[in-house]
C-alpha cells in the first residue's frame, strides 16, 4: 500500500507540473521526488507522469487517480484532527494561499497571534496570484484563501477580512516629501512606478483615477514591477512614485526613507476577502482559524491596524 508522504508528493508534482518546483515547495531533493514517483510506478506498474523535459504532464492513469488521492489525503487529515481532538490538542498544518501584498504581512501577525492559543498548529502561507488561488480552493487543494477580490462561485464562501489602505509614496528626498500634499493631476508630471494590471492595488489605484480623468496611457510609468517591496525599494532610490499598500510602507516610512504624500480628494482602499470552499470539510483546526480570523475583524480595520504596521515595521 502507498504511503501518506509518497501519495502529498504525488500530488504536489501532479499541481505543479514540475519536479524541480515540486521539490522546492516540498523542501526536499528534485531526486527524492523523482524516486518517490517511480517506486508508486513500479509498484503499481502503471505510468502516473508523461515525461516532457523539464516538465511532466499527468498521464491518463495519474488523472483518473489524482482526485482519489486528494480524497485519501483529507481523509487523514481529519482522522488525524479527531485523534488530537480525543484530548482536546489542536495541531497539524494550516495552509493558506495569499494574493494581496497587504495580507503577507497581516497573515503573519494574525497567525502568531493564532499561534499563542494553539502552539501545535504549523502555518503556511503560500502567496500567488489571485487566479492562483480561485483555481486551487476550487479544486480544493488549499483550504483558505485571501485574496483582494471577492469570489462569485456557489462553491466559495467569502467573507470581508479587513480594509487595506493604499497610500502614495515618494523618496524623502522628493519635492513633495517636505508638503506632503499633492493633486491628482500632478501625478502627470511625475515617474510613476506601477504594479503589474492584474494586481489588486493597480486596479484600485487606476480605477480611481479614471474617475478623475486620468487614465494609465496619461501616467509617466518608468517601471512595472510585481513585488510590492521591489517597487518600495525602487522608490526609495528615487526612480519614481508609487502607490502601495500602507503595510508594504510600513518599515520604509518607520525608518524615514520615504515619505507619504496625501492625493487630494483620493481615499484609496479595497476589501480583502478570506475565503474557503463550501464542500471541503474543514479540519479543526481550519475551522478555528477561520472563526478566529472572524472575530478579529473589526479589531483588523481599528485598533489592532497600528499593532499590524508596528508589526510589519518591526520584521
Amino acid at each position: 500500500m502507498a504511503d501518506l508522504a509518497a501519495l502529498r508528493i504525488f500530488v504536489t508534482a501532479a499541481e505543479e507540473k514540475n519536479f524541480s518546483q515540486a521539490a522546492r515547495r516540498l523542501h526536499m531533493s528534485q531526486s527524492a521526488v523523482s524516486q518517490n514517483i517511480q517506486l508508486l510506478e513500479r509498484t503499481y506498474n502503471v505510468e502516473l507522469f508523461l515525461r516532457r523535459g523539464r516538465s511532466v504532464a499527468l498521464s491518463e492513469a495519474g488523472e483518473k487517480i489524482l482526485p482519489m488521492v486528494r480524497d485519501v489525503l483529507r481523509s487523514a487529515r481529519l482522522l488525524d484532527d479527531s485523534l488530537q481532538g480525543i484530548n482536546n490538542q489542536v495541531g497539524g498544518d494550516l495552509l493558506i494561499g495569499c494574493s494581496t501584498s497587504a495580507g503577507k504581512y497581516l497573515l503573519p501577525a494574525l497567525l502568531s497571534t493564532f499561534r499563542i492559543e494553539y502552539p501545535a498548529v504549523h502555518p503556511c502561507v503560500r502567496v500567488m496570484g489571485r487566479d492562483g488561488v480561485y483555481e486551487r480552493l476550487l479544486n480544493q487543494t488549499i483550504p483558505i484563501g485571501v485574496t483582494s477580490k471577492i469570489f462569485e462561485h456557489r462553491d466559495l464562501e467569502c467573507l470581508p477580512l479587513f480594509h487595506d489602505r493604499i497610500i502614495l509614496i515618494v523618496a524623502n528626498d522628493h519635492p513633495w516629501a517636505a508638503y506632503g500634499r499633492a493633486l491628482p493631476v500632478d501625478l502627470l508630471d511625475q515617474p510613476v512606478i506601477m504594479r503589474e494590471e492584474t494586481s489588486g492595488t493597480c486596479e484600485t489605484v487606476l480605477i480611481d483615477l479614471k474617475s478623475r480623468g486620468i487614465t494609465r496611457d496619461m501616467l509617466n510609468v518608468v517601471m512595472e514591477l510585481g513585488n510590492p517591496e521591489a517597487i518600495e525599494m525602487a522608490v526609495e532610490r528615487g526612480v519614481g512614485i508609487a502607490f502601495v499598500s500602507e503595510m508594504v510602507a510600513a518599515r520604509g516610512l518607520a525608518m524615514g526613507r520615504i515619505k507619504k504624500v496625501e492625493l487630494e480628494g483620493c481615499d484609496l482602499h479595497r476589501e480583502v476577502f478570506i475565503s474557503r470552499h463550501v464542500g471541503l470539510p474543514p479540519t479543526r483546526v481550519q475551522h478555528l482559524f477561520w472563526e478566529f480570523a472572524q472575530s478579529q475583524r473589526a479589531n483588523l480595520n481599528s485598533e489592532m491596524w497600528d499593532s499590524l504596521v508596528n508589526f510589519s515595521a518591526s520584521n
